[in-house]
């Protein structure tokens, strides 16, 4: 049984479109820019702690530790996938994405990784907006970037 359909056109998009702002974001270590793309009881899992409540706390025990580290930040936006409720008010977003992450000696290294998030909209057409995130890195990448960077 197939309980999966292809989303529509302009809901994929849509979850393209919020992978995509989010790198913006993420590039220009701009945390208040984003949130407007989060829940404001937003829950995570994150690398540097295990479940995290509400979008202040994310910001302060994950973003914060992570997007003025890294640089390069981007999604593989040709790569998204997403199932999207028979109502097509919630969504489940799939996609990997790349950046440089820094050794303590200051060297580059590859920092690829993986996310689910999870969104939901009061109205078809809406914006997405993340209730959940789960973000990893794949198989072999180092957990930690020691780079200080304040954005572009």
């Amino acid at each position: 049984m197939r309980l999966i359909s292809t989303p529509a056109a302009d809901d994929l998009d849509a979850v393209r479109r919020w992978f995509k702002q989010l790198a913006d974001h993420v590039r220009a270590v701009d945390f208040e820019g984003a949130y407007p793309l989060f829940a404001d009881d937003l829950i995570a899992f994150g690398t540097f702690s295990d479940f995290v409540t509400e979008r202040p706390q994310v910001v302060k025990e994950q973003w914060n530790n992570v997007w003025p580290t890294i640089r390069n930040f981007y999604w593989r936006l040709d790569g998204v996938r997403a199932i999207v409720s028979p109502d097509r008010l919630s969504a489940i977003g799939m996609a990997i994405f790349d950046s440089d992450g820094f050794q303590e000696d200051g060297a580059k290294f590859n920092r690829p990784g993986r996310a689910t998030v999870g969104f939901a909209r009061k109205a078809v057409g809406d914006s997405w907006i993340a209730v959940h995130t789960h973000m990893s890195l794949f198989r072999g990448t180092p957990s930690r970037s020691f780079g200080k960077f304040s954005g572009p």
